[in-house]
């Protein structure tokens, strides 16, 4: 295989051969092509785009470029979901022990965030000795334990995505339908998940913005899905403002572990069910919780119980936590400031712009700029409204938690113009956008 002639073919609009991306693959692992050269292929594919066989072959070939986990002696049925990310989605921390509590373990690697807030692991972080670097034995011991896991991504999962990333996240090469969708996806298949529901968000505080946008990308995973052999669903969300009403690391926790006792945002909980429903529909293999509607019920209802707190309270003790933390959320770390905001004016809330209280919440140092920078996990922001709310002047809007009068000026400054009202009223936004549902080929 001659490097150039891959590129020459993808610049003219051919599709590569499955033999060509999995040569590629290989060669780029070995460290045998410079990163010009493949930074010249990136952009090609960027301008000239895969079709499906393509984009499949590149995700397997990925997927293939380290190990592989065998998780049939702990999970007959690997489920798996993953969310495109967004503000205050702490989705995660509520749908694995939910999903758990119905005796279907559920085994998930999850990454770290960069941007607007922290990703599943740093949330987790936020939470006195919890550990997410995991052994493979650590691993399936937890999973054992306590029917969950979640913990960090080996180095060794799909090493050539992050060969790939580094490099088109400096060559403007991100917007690559195929080239995401894969990335996202060679990372499920190599984690060895037969089932996988996808949380695709969409609008201001999601990558894609509109529902045209969202829906290309959930059909291109799916199709990715379904080709290698696994059953897929995907959703998509709302994210033109935040889900739930915490954005910040130690925030989300308690949040979540409200969620995980029955209470939380009446948002969050609906969203949260209806993902585990669909990840219980995919584990029952046509067996059990054939009928969704019968099943979000289910799930509604050991949500109440406080049964899915319990396996979350197990997971954390198994992976080193201060259970103590859960039990009494004010032991998490706490920001010294908290600072109001209100109402300017009565009447509706027309917007409650996601990405400003993402940026906001950025500026008080609960995110990351860069991969080096450190979190803090205390701060954050809580939006105590929703679009189509009525309001009073005066009323709560925002909470600001901060820890540095200057980082909270800068949150403020980024909170300009994030609420929009309204004198005549305004509907609410819809949760989900639609479903997109594949079966194994």
């Amino acid at each position: 295989m001659r490097m150039i002639d891959l590129i020459e073919k993808k610049r003219d609009g051919k599709a590569l051969s499955a033999a060509e991306i999995s040569g590629f693959v290989q060669a780029l692992c070995a460290g045998e092509i410079p990163d010009y050269q493949t930074a010249a292929l990136l952009m090609a594919i960027t301008l000239k785009g895969m079709n499906r066989a393509e984009t499949v072959a590149l995700t397997r070939a990925m997927a293939g470029s380290g190990d592989m986990p065998d998780l049939s002696d702990i999970c007959a049925y690997a489920i798996d979901k993953h969310s495109s990310g967004g503000v205050g989605d702490k989705t995660t921390l509520v749908v694995l022990p939910l999903v758990a509590a119905f005796d279907v373990p559920v085994a998930k690697m999850s990454g770290r965030g960069l941007g607007f807030g922290g990703g599943t692991l740093d949330k987790l972080e936020a939470i006195d000795g919890f550990t997410v670097n995991l052994s493979e034995a650590e691993f399936r011991r937890v999973v054992k334990e306590t029917g969950m896991v979640l913990a960090g991504q080996s180095a060794s999962l799909a090493p050539a995505d992050g060969i790939l990333y580094a490099l088109r996240d400096v060559t403007g090469t991100v917007p690559s339908l195929p080239l995401i969708a894969s990335s996202i996806m060679s990372k499920k298949l190599a984690a060895g998940a037969d089932g996988i529901v996808l949380d695709v968000k969409l609008g201001c505080g999601a990558f894609m913005k509109t529902l045209e946008e969202a829906r290309a990308l959930a059909q291109a995973m799916v199709r990715i899905g379904v080709d290698a052999g696994r059953d897929m669903v995907a959703l998509l969300s709302d994210m033109n403002q935040p889900l739930g009403v915490a954005a910040g690391n130690a925030l989300e926790v308690a949040e979540a572990v409200a969620t995980l006792r029955g209470g939380g945002p009446e948002d969050l909980r609906a969203h949260c069910v209806e993902v585990a429903a669909q990840m219980l529909r995919l584990a029952g293999q046509g067996e059990r919780w054939t009928d969704i509607a019968n099943t979000r019920v289910e799930v509604d209802e050991v949500l109440r119980s406080g049964a899915a707190f319990e396996r979350f309270r197990r997971m954390v003790a198994a992976q080193g936590g201060d259970v103590r933390q859960l039990d009494e959320p004010s032991r998490l770390p706490q920001a010294k400031i908290r600072y109001r905001a209100r109402a300017q004016q009565s009447g509706y809330i027309a917007a409650l712009y996601a990405d400003k209280i993402g940026w906001a919440t950025l500026a008080l140092g609960g995110g990351r700029a860069t991969k080096e920078s450190s979190i803090d996990h205390a701060v954050g922001v809580e939006a105590h409204a929703n679009v189509g709310d009525a309001v009073q002047k005066g009323d709560l809007l925002l909470t600001l938690h901060a820890n540095d009068e200057t980082r909270l000026n800068a949150a403020l400054t980024a909170l300009s113009g994030a609420i929009v009202y309204s004198d005549a009223p305004v509907e609410a936004l819809p949760p989900f956008y639609g479903i997109i549902d594949g079966t194994r080929a």
